[in-house]
């Protein structure tokens, strides 16, 4: 299983936000890309980026930042946020990206998100962000109208190879994992699913590690890692002595 530490940029800085709400801002760092790095040097098998800027905005904000970074490290990154169109897709994935996390896109312009999927088969995820059972999009700000339930089966079709799922009503807020929520989407897709959101020490990562039998890939932490209420490279060494 892979832990994700995640680097949320917002006005060029390293930030978490509480429950995705673009003013409950707390800033870790100024500086990113050293953040990167420092993830890299304590084990980090993989990186998670949000551009927030993009996700609020619906426009690529931090693409060089974001490409200064996947040069500076040397483990795959994936991203998120504020990819719409496939000219800012295809300038991440030659930046450096590994894969590509689409929320709005997936879920508003389904020929252009099959494209997508089509240009760059087994790269490009979708973020199931759902609060109170409802997905949301467009930096989680609008109703989409519609549960996982409805949109899943779609988007596996399209060419989705895996899935992000985020309680939003536990994002930044370090109070577990909503693990029934999470078993669902387990339930009814046979692709890879990282969970996000909720996730404060490392009794709520051993809590879902046997999961990943059933398809759990990892999970993405970021305002644990940053407060110290999770050591990330005592979490990944635990992994690692879990065979």
């Amino acid at each position: 299983m892979i832990i994700f530490p995640a680097i949320d940029i917002k006005n060029g800085e390293c930030v978490r936000l509480r429950q995705g709400l673009e003013n409950e801002v707390t800033v870790f760092s100024t500086d990113p890309g050293a953040m990167a790095e420092h993830w890299e040097r304590l084990g980090a098998g993989w990186l998670h980026l949000v551009d927030l800027d993009g996700a609020f905005s619906g426009r690529p904000v931090n693409q060089n930042l974001i490409a200064d970074i996947c040069s500076r490290i040397r483990i795959p990154v994936q991203l998120g946020g504020g990819i719409r169109g496939l000219d800012t897709a295809s300038a991440y994935i030659e930046a450096g990206v590994e894969r590509l996390i689409i929320g709005t896109m997936a879920l508003e312009e389904k020929s252009r998100f099959q494209e997508l999927c089509s240009k760059y088969p087994g790269r490009i995820g979708v973020s199931l962000d759902a609060r109170d059972g409802r997905l949301k999009s467009r930096g989680w700000v609008s109703d989409t109208g519609q549960d996982v339930d409805q949109v899943l089966p779609d988007l596996e079709t399209m060419g989705a190879s895996f899935f992000v799922y985020t309680d939003i009503s536990r994002d930044g807020m370090q109070s577990g994992v909503n693990t029934p929520a999470l078993e669902h989407v387990l339930e009814i897709t046979d692709k890879p699913v990282i969970a996000a959101g909720g996730i404060s020490t490392l009794e709520d990562i051993q809590e879902i590690y046997p999961l990943r039998h059933k398809g759990l890939e990892g999970v993405i932490t970021g305002r644990a890692i940053y407060s110290g209420s999770l050591d990330f490279k005592s979490a990944v060494r635990w992994i690692e002595e879990q065979g």
